[in-house]
């Protein structure tokens, strides 16, 4: 036997007793300093010899080392169709190289077409992750939504283990798709609850918006699944009874013009303000001094900004979703009448 393949008998050897992971991503904000899910990785990686992260992206992005065992390495695909077709094959040479000993996906549609793949090919436990609830009867609200539901039920029973947000999830997989509950950990979306409780104001919203006597907040993307037409429907009714409330919403996102053209033609747009996605002190405040937390999303997997919301003591007024019961929150119906009596009655008038 020559002398490389000596030294490659025993670096297979040697990998045989580490842990390499290999997790499939699409979450791009992972190449920004300080993000949430570039932090999450790096207390991830504590628990293994090393961790290598594919991310489906373009171009643009590079490969890159952030921390002293994890990589990140980008599809660099010239498609979105591309990125299951990339991830499997920078996946592929990734396994033979460092001898990857389990592969993770972020989620059972589009990481999972790869993941499954290389399960099959290599023979490697799978974890698939389930950050969304794909068993609520709103979620496949959009063809695309009805596809990855598909897609999930097609490739979640494959999976060695599952990693869901909530007991709700769990419940689904476990009634729907027959699937062995010993297979499935329930791991939420880590909030610093303490660190909540204890951060000082630094933003008051009565202060900022001093021509409203109530304030009622929502925080969310501005997307179709988050359901914000609902609440300024619902705010014209509120109007009626208490026109000195203000609704303000914090968030961006595709919907913001639209959204913003609806208060207006509703009537409502003095009382509605729109401000963009705020940093997560100022988030806190605005928790703490706001009379009451509003959520009309058709769906959430998990629902952090409800954790948040009663983390800072704020009264919750939310649609069935995510973990709005098990957090207390009043639970309203997916109509506007509905959550128009819900906040009146949170606010007393």
């Amino acid at each position: 036997m020559g002398e490389n393949s000596r030294r490659h008998v025993a670096y297979i050897q040697i990998s045989k007793t580490m842990k390499k992971l290999l997790s499939i991503s699409i979450d791009r904000s992972i190449w920004s300093e300080g993000s949430a899910v570039r932090e999450r990785m790096r207390e991830l990686s504590k628990g293994w010899d090393e961790v290598h992260i594919i991310v489906a992206s373009d171009s643009t992005y590079t490969e890159t080392v952030i921390g002293d065992n994890v990589w990140v390495y980008p599809t660099r695909s010239k498609v979105k169709a591309f990125y299951p077709i990339d991830a499997r094959k920078l996946g592929r040479f990734i396994i033979r190289r460092r001898g990857i000993t389990q592969i993770t996906c972020q989620d059972p549609f589009l990481t999972a077409i790869a993941g499954v793949g290389l399960k099959k090919e290599f023979g490697l436990p799978l974890e698939l992750q389930v950050h969304t609830d794909v068993g609520s009867p709103n979620y496949p609200y959009t063809i695309g939504n009805k596809i990855r539901k598909a897609l999930a039920l097609s490739y979640l029973p494959q999976a060695d283990t599952i990693r869901v947000v909530s007991g709700r999830i769990r419940d689904y997989l476990v009634s729907r798709l027959g699937i062995d509950g010993s297979k499935i950990t329930v791991r939420p979306i880590a909030v610093d609850v303490m660190k909540i409780k204890n951060a000082v104001v630094t933003v008051d919203l009565h202060r900022k918006y001093p021509q409203f006597d109530k304030i009622v907040l929502m925080a969310s993307r501005l997307t179709a699944e988050k359901n914000i037409s609902l609440a300024l429907t619902a705010w014209t009714e509120v109007q009626r009874n208490c026109p000195g409330a203000g609704l303000v919403i914090v968030g961006n996102g595709p919907k913001e013009k639209a959204l913003k053209s609806m208060a207006e033609k509703l009537g409502i747009g003095k009382s509605v303000a729109f401000e963009g996605w705020a940093d997560q002190g100022t988030l806190v405040s605005y928790y703490k001094t706001a009379d009451l937390f509003l959520n009309t999303s058709l769906f959430e997997g998990y629902g952090m900004t409800l954790v948040e919301a009663k983390a800072a003591a704020l009264r919750t007024v939310s649609t069935d979703v995510g973990i709005a019961r098990e957090i207390g929150a009043t639970i309203v119906d997916m109509n506007a009448g509905s959550v128009a009596l819900g906040i009146k009655a949170a606010l007393g008038v």
